[in-house]
């Protein structure tokens, strides 16, 4: 078992991890910026470095800091959180060089679903669909860019391989466009990434986001703890996301599952994991893998009764799997609203002194949040202050509970997106299910007009 976990992250994830490490009586260090020393993790952790000023270039994101905190302190594991070296092979590496244990999957494995080119070819090979597409990159012949696009048939859409956050991405509709496109996508990726690597996949019109959670342990084991919809996003974040994905039949779900588990076994996966797809009339099409524990974790943990988090520090600590998957029984619904320190209508983060923050609670009622009565939120980092969860034995049970959980919900001091989750659980249309990705800014944008 490991020992001592440093913590290279912040927030409501943080606190998560230490909640978990405490259970597992794993010993405790929060790294912080100079913004964050008075984060609730930092007060609980058993151990504290600050490892630099407040922007994150200079702290989190800093791997020779995170990593010199782990010697100073003799931890032997690091945790990243779902932050953004989560998914970087070249920390992993570094950390698992350094004599610690990187809590995730390989370097070489990151490497693989990071480059979205590889992802899809391990996919294929592993029976999970796909979205048709290139195959792999596109080269400088335009004509047989043109070839592949007639085929698939337009719209398509053209995307960076080392790609994400929603950048790195093109609609084409047609011949006339699809060579200039092609070009300046890989200008762009080239900018924004290092790498003008594209491929080229069918557009679907109306599709859903539904993932698919999984853990294995490297050791040939692998489970899924079922799906969630991520749908509700407003440009490519997520704003709600549910457990089950309603609205799909079981033996479609089913067998996209365990395609999954098998992916995860064949590929060597370790940990935490998602797969990401988008689904359209009763259509799979995987699009992309997180090589990580994800922001809506809790409503899988929810339906299944599986601590994700636990499970990847017993994983890091070379212990197979404890379940299979005829131990998870999936009960009930799950949802989870985002509640971000923004203006609920022009979406400006709104940073500062919260002078009142009160929790909701009851029955079937969870808040993951690091923030307190008195806390300052510093306006450096993503807007995230708390996620609001609720579980009831359908949908309906956790929708109501949810509206009744946003009204209870006080943050005074600052402005947050509360007010807009109170008018989305209550929407005729989402509480209907099966909204498409596309949903919320359609909503928004006929609300400005």
């Amino acid at each position: 078992m490991l020992n001592k976990v440093v913590i290279a992250n912040r927030g409501e994830i943080a606190l998560r991890i230490l909640r978990a490490c405490r259970e597992l009586g794993i010993k405790t260090v929060a790294v912080h910026s100079t913004a964050d020393a008075d984060l609730m993790h930092v007060r609980l952790a058993d151990e504290a470095v600050c490892i630099g000023p407040a922007p994150s270039t200079q702290s989190y994101l800093s791997s020779h800091a995170i990593i010199s905190a782990a010697e100073v302190t003799n931890a032997d594991g690091i945790h990243p959180g779902y932050g953004f070296l989560a998914e970087n092979a070249d920390f992993a590496e570094q950390v698992e060089k350094s004599g610690f244990t990187f809590i995730g999957p390989s370097a070489s494995v990151i490497r693989i679903m990071g480059d979205k080119v590889a992802a899809i070819e391990a996919m294929q090979k592993a029976g999970v669909p796909t979205v048709p597409g290139s195959n792999g990159p596109l080269t400088d012949d335009g004509s047989r860019s043109l070839k592949i696009a007639t085929e698939i048939g337009y719209p398509v859409i053209i995307k960076a391989a080392a790609g994400g956050g929603g950048r790195g991405m093109r609609v084409v509709e047609s011949d006339s466009d699809l060579i200039s496109s092609i070009a300046l996508t890989q200008a762009e990726a080239k900018a924004a990434f290092g790498d003008d690597t594209v491929y080229l996949e069918k557009f679907l019109g109306n599709p859903r986001h539904v993932e698919i959670q999984v853990l294995a342990d490297g050791q040939g084991q692998a489970i899924h703890l079922g799906d969630r919809d991520c749908s509700l996003q407003r440009r490519h974040q997520k704003v709600i996301e549910e457990a089950p994905a309603p609205l799909i039949p079981d033996d479609i779900r089913a067998e996209v599952a365990e395609a999954c588990t098998r992916a995860c076994i064949e590929i060597g996966y370790s940990g935490a994991g998602t797969f990401e797809f988008l689904y359209e009339d009763g259509g799979f099409f995987f699009i992309e893998m997180n090589t990580r524990v994800q922001v809506e974790h809790p409503v899988s943990e929810m339906i299944s009764g599986v601590d994700i988090v636990k499970e990847q520090l017993l994983i890091a600590s070379g212990n197979k799997l404890s379940l299979t998957q005829d131990d998870i029984q999936f009960t009930g619904h799950a949802i989870e609203c985002r509640i971000n320190a923004e203006d609920p209508d022009s979406f400006m983060p709104s940073p500062g002194l919260i002078k009142h923050f009160h929790a909701p609670g009851g029955n079937g009622v969870r808040v993951d949040s690091h923030i307190y009565s008195g806390y300052s939120v510093p306006p450096h980092y993503d807007s995230l202050i708390a996620k609001v969860i609720t579980y009831g034995p359908d949908r309906d049970t956790a929708l109501t509970r949810m509206s009744n959980a946003l009204d209870e919900l006080v943050i005074d001091g600052i402005k947050s997106n509360t007010a807009l989750h109170q008018r989305l659980v209550r929407d005729t249309e989402f509480r209907c299910g099966g909204v498409n990705i596309h949903y919320l800014e359609q909503k928004l944008a006929t609300e400005e007009k």
